[in-house]
């Protein structure tokens, strides 16, 4: 089959299942641009279910990069809580502030411009190409590859290596709907070609899907290495008050608000302790309830019966929880 036949099917497929999501409706070019660079942010390692109402919220009251540009980063910051990786809101707003001073407030329209912007990589500079400016690119997210993977039936972890996945794209050929076909792409990942049960039935490729004909859908991944890292968490408290820190400690939760806590070697005693998946480090928090004895550098008392006045990770959130049912 060629590819201009594959792409076609799958073209109309997405025209006939594709899902009312808030940045695929007909906008302005303007408009087009600012959308796709805050939900291809927004969607970067999280679901599009739980990006769309966040999505919405912020472009009501941040429609569009001048206002992202001079907005003020603690009232930011509430827009993004619950969303997680926080460093991804914080390099939205700085790539507004480059745009808004180098670009006369518009996304640049060459893939190697776009990739000195912060936060955006070489996934995110190819969305934008084919999403916002309908130029013939691939973005190669997870529901893309695992398309590829199921339609050559690749096993071998030289064969699912992301050098070899790019070498790959081109058996999904291109189309002058660019920006519908790699949405198109994603959305047959998503909805059809899921990581379990693919819904083989409803797919356009199901003809030439090398998969589909060995009835063999497992799919291999390059393997990360888990660590396990072990911390200690003091907890501080004055009757309904705890003791919180500015992160400028660790890579993780930067410049976020956590408990007072530090790395250590493997607790023996881990009765009182909390697990947490960062990327691929498995954290294991021991909790510590502890008396102050000196000042602590970057610290706040913090009413835990007025939380919603804060901007809290979902990592201090759920220390509280923990608190909540421990003490």
């Amino acid at each position: 089959m060629t590819k201009s036949i594959l792409t076609k099917k799958i073209l109309d497929w997405y025209d006939n299942n594709k899902r009312p999501l808030p940045w695929r409706k007909k906008f302005s070019q303007i408009k087009r641009e600012y959308y796709t660079l805050v939900s291809e942010f927004m969607l970067q390692q999280t679901q599009v279910v739980t990006v769309v109402p966040y999505f919405n919220n912020f472009i009501k009251d941040i429609p569009n990069i001048s206002t992202l540009a001079k907005f003020n980063e603690h009232k930011l910051m509430k827009y993004w809580e619950g969303l997680g990786y926080y460093s991804r809101v914080r390099n939205l707003k700085k790539t507004a502030q480059v745009l808004e001073k180098n670009f006369k407030g518009r996304l640049p329209r060459t893939i190697e411009e776009l990739k000195l912007l912060p936060g955006i990589g070489e996934y995110t500079a190819n969305a934008i190409m084919a999403i916002g400016f309908n130029k013939p690119f691939i973005p190669l997210d997870g529901n893309i590859e695992r398309v590829i993977k199921r339609l050559l039936n690749l096993k071998l972890i030289s064969e699912v290596s992301k050098e070899n996945l790019i070498s790959k794209k081109f058996i999904l050929g291109t189309s002058v709907r660019a920006s519908d076909y790699a949405q198109a792409l994603m959305e047959l990942g998503a909805l059809i070609c899921r990581p379990k049960n693919p819904v083989c039935s409803q797919c356009p490729l199901i003809k030439n899907c090398k998969s589909f004909k060995k009835n063999d859908f497992e799919i291999v991944k390059e393997s990360k290495k888990k660590i396990d890292k072990f911390y200690l968490l003091n907890v501080y408290r004055k009757n309904n008050k705890f003791l919180l820190i500015k992160n400028t400690k660790f890579r993780f939760l930067k410049n976020l608000i956590i408990f007072p806590m530090k790395e250590i070697s493997k607790h023996n005693n881990l009765k009182k302790t909390l697990n947490f998946k960062i990327s691929n480090m498995n954290m294991i928090v021991v909790i510590k309830f502890s008396k102050i004895k000196s000042s602590i550098p970057n610290s706040y008392w913090i009413d835990s019966s007025k939380l919603d006045n804060y901007t809290l990770p979902t990592f201090t959130k759920k220390i509280f929880s923990y608190l909540y049912k421990n003490i």
